[in-house]
């Protein structure tokens, strides 16, 4: 029987990325254009504009415990279904505020509802996800797990990005609400055939007990998630202050390490732990955010968009199998909820953050910040190190082996 979970895994897993990948991309697909229609369409200021862009943030945040408590108890695949329908909704009020755009007011306050609901539906989604492959998978697979429903979702985001400029160009916000709403509800046929992971009905933690358990690494994975920040959002300025061409090779450095870092190595935080391979990837992280700082050639700077793509690659399951490690089985969706959570809070204060220090120095001083803030992830690994999970076993042989890519 454990033979079969240790082999079984893969096909489901992809179908779960599958849908994690749907489910961000109709967040990618918006990310672009809503600034465009909320101040274009609807005639309205930067702090709507803002706020419309936040509140999903906002929502997505608020939503993690209830995520997690609701994949724990009711089962993981019920979670990705109840995320799916709620997306669907969000874009039936996406569609909604489209009748009102003659009272922007009133647009604008049923898209901040849309909004909401679909900052809950990508809580419910990514947490229960994660959830969901754990269980399926054996537990030598935990950050593959994580590594690989991670690739999923920024990968998502990567491709949505264009893809809805592309439809917003040819057909409006209209053809931006239709894909919210269709989407989620076309991926739920994916859903259906696949097993469901039963819900433990053991004691589980509260959430301010699992917050306890996993804050530590938690912190690791947000201070590591600074220089992903950097990069998406001030590399292009920092070429186009320096006169540099070509901007854009700057992300496409960053996801080609990022992409084959876990591709070939996702099984790196099972098979020699995740807090070691936290550590060694904040440092490549670091590294990058350092000769981004120091570069005086496009080069230089691609080079260090490149580590810092490869670097991060793997900070997030590193820390994150320690995070599940910290905890029962039975309350892995809070877990990761939880976790998810630190990642959430540092995207939506280090961007701002970073760009009063770009507003009052020099911008590759930006990436200089960033790198000290990656070495302090390397500080927060170097203590799990020393403090390993209680509960935390060797492998077995024949579990190490399911980890080794084939």
């Amino acid at each position: 029987m454990e033979r079969e979970k240790s082999a079984a895994p893969a096909p489901m897993l992809l179908s779960i990325m599958g849908v994690v990948f749907v489910a961000f991309l109709i967040i990618g697909i918006a990310m672009p254009v809503l600034p465009l229609h909320v101040h274009d369409g609807l005639g309205l200021g930067p702090f709507v504009v803002g706020l419309v862009a936040g509140s999903q943030f906002a929502a997505s945040l608020i939503s993690r415990p209830l995520a997690g408590n609701y994949s724990d108890s009711s089962g993981a695949k019920r979670g990705v279904i109840v995320g799916l329908l709620v997306a669907v909704a969000s874009g039936l009020l996406y569609l909604v505020s489209l009748g009102f755009t003659g009272a922007p007011l009133v647009s604008v306050s049923v898209l901040l509802l849309g909004r909401g609901l679909l900052g809950a539906a990508e809580s419910f989604i990514i947490t229960a996800a994660v959830s969901w492959g754990l269980a399926l998978a054996d537990r030598g697979s935990t950050g593959k797990v994580i590594a690989w429903v991670g690739s999923a979702m920024f990968a998502s985001i990567a491709i949505g990005a264009p893809v809805g400029s592309v439809l917003y160009g040819a057909y409006g916000f209209a053809a931006i609400a239709l894909a919210t709403a269709t989407a989620p509800l076309l991926t739920l046929l994916l859903v259906a055939p696949l097993p469901a992971a039963a819900p433990a009905h053991h004691a589980r933690f509260s959430f301010v007990e699992v917050v306890g358990a996993v804050w530590v690494p938690g912190l690791g994975s947000a201070l590591g998630s600074v220089g992903f920040g950097a990069v998406t959002t001030f590399v292009a300025l920092l070429f186009a202050v320096r006169g540099w061409p070509n901007g854009w090779l700057a992300y496409s450095a960053y996801a080609t390490a990022f992409i084959l870092a876990r591709i070939f190595f996702s099984h790196a935080p099972d098979a020699i732990g995740g807090a070691k391979v936290a550590l060694i990837c904040a440092l490549i992280e670091a590294a990058g955010q350092a000769l981004i700082w120091l570069a005086v050639r496009p080069e230089m700077a691609l080079a260090g968009a490149a580590l810092t793509g490869f670097g991060f690659s793997l900070v997030y399951p590193g820390f994150g199998v320690e995070a599940v490690r910290r905890v029962p089985p039975q309350s892995r969706g809070l877990a990761m909820g939880a976790y998810t959570a630190f990642l959430d809070l540092a995207q939506g204060l280090a961007s701002p953050a970073l760009g009063l220090i770009a507003t009052g120095a020099r911008m590759n001083v930006v990436f200089l910040v960033s790198a000290v803030t990656v070495l302090c992830a390397v500080l927060v690994a170097a203590w799990l190190m020393r403090h390993p999970a209680v509960d935390e076993e060797p492998l077995r042989d024949d579990e190490r082996k399911t980890t080794c890519p084939t």
